[in-house]
């Protein structure tokens, strides 16, 4: 299992961390994902087939900017 954190800009309540947290644990490979706009960063576990890239991109879909 790998942990990833992202920075996420663009979260403003806990609404947008539901959205962001809901989107990346469809996603195949997260076993979980725990996202706080206060903080603006998004915590990942995930399994090895699961890439950065993806989930960026999935963060990005959901509406909100991803940086590494």
């Amino acid at each position: 299992m790998e942990r990833t954190t992202l920075d996420v800009t663009g979260m403003s309540c806990s609404g947008c961390e539901e959205t962001v947290t809901d989107a990346l644990e469809a996603l195949e490979g997260v076993s979980s994902a725990t996202a706080n706009h206060e903080a603006d960063e998004v915590r990942i576990e995930h399994g090895e087939e699961t890439t950065v890239e993806g989930i960026r991109s999935t963060i990005e879909d959901a509406g909100y900017e991803a940086d590494a």
